[in-house]
């Protein structure tokens, strides 16, 4: 059995999977207060009077590093950036502990400019002295030459409690969102680490001894333990879960639009084919652009809890939540209390509802039914035009999935796919409204959690050989090799994919059914006067982002039990 938990900021959704399909579904309210209780809480329901044996593993997702960054509440950290030729570091800085030393590694390796031992030590007593706990080391081209990076690391490694180096982060080149990224990492650490010691902590207390992974923004997962030295692959990890809890019941012949539509927010995303798409460049977070994959979603302040108000006679739904719907005694109307009024969802304190879109009504100058329709119609709308925006905004760049490029393709989802606690009673909005098929989710309201469930273990590999110097690097994954002169694209391709098999099964892959791709190889000769003097290679392979081997005869009676 797998247990499936998804971390919102309403709700905690806890499923427990098996070969018979949905097994049992639990949802508790999250406390953003005691995060860990949340989690506890509904790992206790879901495991009430199971046999802990039958429990093969657990896969989590969470948007409490997401809402740290978002809300500014994260740690101080320090950065210290070596320079280089080209962009100047000072042009990226993260805030106030941010430091520039000298040092230098050209775009082949090579160093230009030793590091000044000196300056370094000096910085990290300052950031010591400032109280900083956690520091982020990045030199540029350290991907094709970590040595930099790691003489930092070792100078300066004994003063903090930890030190994220940017070169294990992404095999990837680009300066800024590497230092973005491990700013990040080093950022979110703190928080990353308490809750990854208190579900530790309460999977023991459980007897639940057992693997524990947790979701990364590209829809696959990795080891639990792991994630403590790559923290910020958590940020987006509660996005991602609901495009593959759309994946399992998607149709694989056409385009679809999928829509999560929670208390607080919509999450959107779109499939080719049953196939997500793929942010190549990495996550944009607030005013961080990184290096970290992940599914193209876009989230949106709209959702069943949002805050509804009348400004200049005109009505505003959202961006904030300032609690649950009038109906469940929270303190302001919402689109659920308009929902419940007009009879297309039922639940809560009518009355207090009623008295909700009252006071709408009164400031529109309109009666009660028609303060409902126009608030229900116009979060429906705000939800169709950001998706039309977002579809817009994909196909004005090439298209990639998390398989392939699609090039020149042009998006036109015909079908959309509602997931989250209310999607039956938006469906039929956004039914009336669009000219698309709206289909709900099969369990829409735990299609999250088990979304998380199903994901299978992802992770890529990025190799470099340069055949003049003679060496092969794969610097995230603390890998070096020498080389001879004759070395070829064959050679490191499968020297990538060795390394990437073992990557994978460390991260808790199943060794027996991996899929693993090439999704980049390029090899380019080195001149110097009129003489070939060497090749430069560059390779990339991934472990296609899906569900995990074996999934569909738990997806089909999940989808039969949803009509009984």
């Amino acid at each position: 059995m797998i247990i499936g938990l998804d971390v919102g900021g309403t709700h905690t959704d806890v499923v427990l999977l098996g070969q018979e399909g949905l097994v049992r579904q639990v949802k508790v309210p999250t406390n953003p207060s005691d995060l860990f209780a949340t989690v506890l809480t509904g790992l206790e329901k879901i495991t009430e009077g199971i046999d802990p044996s039958r429990i093969s593993r657990a896969v989590l997702s969470t948007t409490l590093a997401t809402n740290r960054i978002v809300q500014g509440h994260i740690p101080e950290v320090g950065m210290i950036v070596s320079t280089g030729p080209g962009m100047d570091p000072e042009l990226f800085r993260t805030g106030p502990h941010y430091h520039i030393v000298a040092g230098a590694i050209d775009h082949r390796g090579r160093e230009i400019t030793p590091i000044d031992e000196g300056r370094v030590i000096k910085v990290a007593d300052s950031l010591k002295k400032n109280g900083i706990r956690y520091v982020g080391v990045v030199s540029k081209f350290s991907v094709r030459n970590p040595a930099h990076e790691i003489a930092i690391g070792g100078l300066i490694g004994d003063r903090f409690e930890k030190v994220f180096m940017g070169h294990r982060i992404s095999g990837n080149l680009n300066f800024p969102r590497r230092i973005a990224t491990t700013f990040l990492n080093a950022s979110v650490y703190p928080i990353h680490k308490d809750f990854f010691e208190a579900v530790v902590n309460s999977l023991a207390k459980k007897g639940l001894n057992v693997p524990i992974r947790i979701l990364k923004p590209d829809g696959g997962n990795m080891r639990f333990d792991a994630s403590i030295d790559h923290p910020a692959q958590t940020i987006l990890s509660g996005p991602a879960a609901s495009v593959m809890g759309s994946v399992a019941f998607a149709p694989k012949d056409e385009e679809c639009l999928v829509l999560d539509i929670g208390g607080t927010t919509t999450d959107m995303a779109v499939l080719v084919n049953g196939v997500p798409l793929l942010d190549p460049m990495g996550i944009g977070i607030g005013e961080h652009q990184t290096l970290i994959r992940s599914l193209d979603t876009v989230s949106i302040g709209v959702g069943g809890d949002s805050a509804v108000r009348v400004v200049n006679g005109r009505i505003h739904i959202g961006p904030d939540r300032l609690g649950m719907a009038m109906a469940y005694g929270g303190p302001v109307p919402t689109p659920t209390d308009a929902i419940f009024l007009l009879g297309i969802g039922e639940g809560g304190d009518p009355e207090k509802a009623h008295e909700g879109i009252q006071t709408v009504a009164d400031a529109l100058g309109t009666d009660l039914h028609d303060a409902a329709n126009r608030i229900f119609e116009q979060a429906c709308q705000t939800i169709l035009d950001e998706a039309e925006s977002m579809v817009e905004r994909i196909n004005a760049k090439p298209v990639y999935t998390v398989h392939e490029l699609w090039e020149g393709h042009r998006l036109q989802p015909r079908q959309i796919l509602v997931l989250g606690g209310p999607a039956p009673w938006f469906a039929r909005g956004l039914e009336r409204l669009s000219e698309s098929r709206v289909t709900v989710v099969p369990r829409w309201e735990v299609a999250n959690a088990i979304g998380a469930g199903l994901a299978r273990t992802t992770c890529e590999v990025t190799f470099f050989a340069d055949t003049e110097r003679q060496i092969a690097t794969a610097p995230e994954e603390n890998f070096s090799m020498v080389i001879p002169s004759t070395y070829t694209k064959e050679d490191a391709i499968e020297a990538t994919i060795d390394l990437l098999r073992r990557k994978a099964i460390a991260r808790g892959a199943n060794s027996e059914h991996l899929e693993l791709e090439v999704i980049e190889a390029m090899s380019f000769n080195m001149v110097r006067g009129f003489t070939t003097t060497g090749r430069n290679i560059r390779v990339t392979a991934q472990v296609k982002p899906g569900l995990i081997h074996g999934y569909d005869p738990i997806a089909e009676k999940i989808v039969d039990s949803s009509f009984t």
